[in-house]
């Protein structure tokens, strides 16, 4: 280690101590719970960073850096950039301080943070949206700075900010908890990364520290390839709360010397590892909350029988994205598979697949639009849960070669991930769209469709998707040989029965939409 980097460690670890008591007066310690995961597998211990005043840890490095602002500094006013969770702890601060604080914020970040923001400052801070990159709103804060001589609050390039971030990791030595065999960090711009790994490889020398970043976003696994920070040219923003284009000058200075390796993860493994949080704490995590979990999963095996400890640094997400995260995840925790099937168009043949080739598996998805007069080509995703489904999931191939029916792999197709279920009109003679609410259960929705509509109709179109409610809902329709058998139909469709909740004819004008009319 050069003298310069042996001097800027003990610096940081004397401001991490110092930091200790400056902290205290902003927030609480925050708990430090164990994740059970069943089976085998590592001993997982989950700082929850995520129950602060901010839902964040970003509060504990603002804090720490404005508490030492002289009467001089604090009389002019603080500025700052963030994608979010920096600007609520400076915005806490400034509050508490009684100092003014101009924050500026991507006009792409969520709005949750934004609101939060605003909320935890009042009177004592401005909002400022600017550009749609983290590293526009650091420009334009940047020139504020200039022109006004307000004192600049880095996000994560400051030795106290890194502090601040540090005694996470104090409380985690001093919850009598440790020592730890390994630990997975997150890293964004590398604050918390750099002051977090100081303070563990001080108290435990022997342990494994784990850089994570997400794999459009990994600017400091080129910074370490490069010798030095780089800017990354695109970064991904599905994990917006580290979403930075190049890794801070001083966190990479720590890092390079304390993290023993840094491994990338993928937005679905973050996904899952969201999910992962949720189920075994009733953690709801921001996604970047969740990259340190998301590195340990994919290492699972090699951790089993030891003792790891992971941050769950924020939770400011947005409702919405919540919701597809979730839904996305759902399905991908399962051994899943997306294939499209060709049968011949005529009735009788989709229920025939069903009853033949699917047995034993659970459909997620079914996607179906009727576009040829000889052929049909519904798609399916079938998943797998225990043992048995996902052996029936791994036959499912050999079974539709065996019925000689032609088959493509679409798992991960764009098509198929934005619902672009094609309908031709032309090819339909007397169409009834179905609007069904079933109960989620294996052969519930199989059940319908056979006592329902077999031998009465064929399908010109399906949309299922599985929620994870415990209602299914899906659009079918329905083609007739002549209005007198769709008028029949109709007038005998009960409205409720075996298996299922509600089941009604849609509208006119949205038949007319779905067929462009």
């Amino acid at each position: 280690m050069e003298q310069d980097e042996k001097s800027l460690m003990g610096r940081l670890r004397q401001e991490i101590l110092w930091a200790r008591e400056r902290v205290q007066r902003f927030g609480r310690v925050t708990p430090l719970e164990r994740l059970e995961l069943g089976g085998e597998g590592p001993e997982i211990w989950v700082k929850r960073e995520d129950v602060t005043a901010i839902k964040a840890y970003k509060w504990r490095g603002a804090a720490n850096r404005m508490a030492v602002l002289t009467a001089e500094e604090r009389g002019r006013g603080v500025v700052t950039a963030s994608a979010g969770n920096h600007g609520q702890g400076v915005a806490l601060a400034a509050r508490q301080l009684g100092v003014k604080a101009r924050v500026y914020m991507p006009r792409s970040s969520p709005v949750v943070k934004q609101q939060a923001v605003r909320r935890h400052g009042g009177e004592w801070v401005e909002v400022c949206l600017v550009g749609d990159s983290y590293d526009e709103a650091v420009v334009a804060a940047r020139r504020d700075e200039a022109a006004r001589g307000a004192v600049y609050i880095h996000a994560y390039d400051d030795v106290q900010v890194m502090a601040g971030q540090g005694t996470l990791a104090d409380e985690v030595v001093l919850s009598g908890e440790g020592p730890f065999d390994g630990v997975f960090l997150q890293v964004g711009g590398g604050g918390m990364a750099a002051g977090v790994s100081c303070w563990l490889r001080m108290y435990w020398p022997g342990i494994e520290i784990v850089g994570v970043e997400g794999e459009g976003q990994a600017s400091l696994k080129a910074a370490l390839a490069a010798g030095r920070p780089v800017a990354l040219e695109e970064v991904d923003l599905f994990c917006d709360g580290t979403a930075v284009r190049q890794v801070g000058q001083l966190p990479f200075a720590v890092c390079r010397e304390t993290l023993n390796r840094v491994v990338t993860v993928t937005n679905r493994e973050v996904g899952q590892a969201m999910r992962v949080l949720w189920e075994g704490l009733r953690a709801v995590s921001e996604p970047s909350g969740a990259m340190g979990l998301a590195g340990l999963l994919r290492e699972r095996e090699r951790w089993a029988g030891r003792k790891v400890l992971v941050v769950l640094c924020g939770a400011n997400i947005d409702f919405q994205q919540l919701g597809v995260i979730a839904q996305s995840a759902g399905v991908e925790a399962l051994a899943s598979r997306t294939l499209r099937i060709r049968i011949p168009e005529r009735q009788g043949a989709m229920l025939a697949l069903l009853d033949g080739c699917f047995g034993g598996l659970n459909i997620a998805d079914f996607q179906y639009g009727k576009s040829d007069r000889e052929e049909a080509w519904p798609i399916f995703t079938v998943t797998g849960e225990d043992r048995g489904t996902r052996e029936a999931l791994e036959a499912l191939p050999g079974r539709l070669d065996g019925a000689g029916l032609a088959w493509q792999e679409l798992t991960g197709a764009v098509d198929v991930q934005f619902r672009a279920i094609p309908l031709r009109g032309d090819l339909l003679g007397y169409p009834l769209f179905l609007r069904l609410d079933f109960y989620e259960r294996p052969g519930a929705l199989h059940d319908f469709l056979d006592r329902v509509v077999r031998g009465r109709a064929s399908f010109c179109y399906f949309n299922y998707r599985q929620s994870g409610e415990r209602i299914g809902r899906a659009l079918i329709g329905l083609d007739f040989a002549d209005g007198e058998a769709r008028e029949a139909f109709r007038a005998t469709l009960p409205g409720r029965g075996p298996g299922y909740r509600q089941c009604r004819a849609v509208e006119e004008e949205t038949t007319c939409r779905l067929l462009g009319y």
